[in-house]
């Protein structure tokens, strides 16, 4: 029994400390935002200090905005309105290149 139990805490202590289950962990434990501009978004970026976690919020005025979150792996997403495809990684590095049928520039 306390075999399962050491094994049981093992697994959720690696789910959220690897990040992937950064949503569970404290406010307290999230850095401040930072503000990155990439293309024509603005960026604001927090970095979880506890685990392997990242989460951005992507905005174009008020035409467009999202969340992106990397919990222990990359995230991409891609913008309706520009076609521009976001890379999160988990350390908090966002990229954006927008796509040809957009006209890429």
């Amino acid at each position: 029994m306390a075999v399962a139990v050491v094994v049981l805490l093992g697994l959720a202590g690696w789910y959220v400390f690897s990040g992937r289950g950064a949503g569970l962990l404290p406010q307290d434990s999230w850095g401040p935002w930072r503000e990155k501009r990439v293309k024509d978004w603005s960026v604001l970026i927090r970095v979880n200090s506890w685990s392997d976690a990242a989460e951005a919020e992507m905005h174009m005025g008020k035409a467009e905005d999202f969340t992106m979150k990397a919990y222990g792996r990359p995230s991409t997403a891609t913008a309706v309105m520009d076609g521009t495809r976001f890379t999160l990684t988990p350390g908090g590095e966002v990229t954006g290149q927008r796509s040809q049928e957009h006209g890429a520039r």
